[in-house]
């Protein structure tokens, strides 16, 4: 009769579901600095969520790798404000001498994603073989931005705090990160 439910609500639902776009953005963050920063920012202007994957999670701590993936985990997130927060969430990706190998691995980590934030040549071209999109990055001051910079700059005790988010300044002279690469 004319009271029968129908479905016309659960349909209207469905079409205003609109489909999310996931991206991933993989670093090794040795330490998370203000280009990582940035970078996130961008990737997550072109994404709804974004798959953060923490690179060499396997590696011991060494000097290339002075900070575990635990550690660089924290930086992140402490660099960064919640609703930053609730649209990534972070995999550790561990190190695999094969860069095709490897491509493969992160597939097996992260869920499914629609972009790929990369800047690198190779991660591209393989990629390039599939039907996700890669995206450049644009990188802010390079030559000063670099982990190995700010790495050098803690370890000979010159001005480094100005290259990292206060996250990350906290977490590394916690960490009384200038001993350990001194150490390393």
């Amino acid at each position: 009769g004319p009271f029968t439910k129908t479905d016309t609500g659960k349909k209207i639902k469905e079409q205003t579901e609109i489909k999310k776009t996931i991206g991933v953005f993989g670093g090794r963050f040795q330490p998370f600095h203000l280009g990582h920063l940035e970078a996130l920012q961008f990737a997550l202007s072109k994404v709804d969520k974004l798959w953060v994957g923490l690179g060499s999670s396997n590696k011991p701590t060494e000097k290339n790798n002075p900070f575990s993936a635990q550690e660089r985990k924290t930086m992140i997130l402490s660099s960064i404000d919640n609703s930053m927060k609730n649209k990534i969430s972070i995999y550790f990706i561990p190190d695999l001498d094969n860069h095709v190998k490897w491509i493969e691995k992160i597939d097996t980590i992260v869920p499914k994603f629609d972009i790929v934030f990369s800047n690198d040549p190779l991660t591209d071209h393989l990629y390039s073989k599939r039907s996700v999109q890669v995206m450049t990055i644009p990188f802010l001051k390079r030559d000063q931005l670099s982990g190995t910079r700010v790495r050098d700059l803690i370890k000979s005790d010159q001005k480094w705090d100005d290259l990292v988010p206060s996250g990350t300044k906290a977490i590394l002279e916690n960490l009384d990160s200038k001993n350990r690469l001194q150490i390393l």
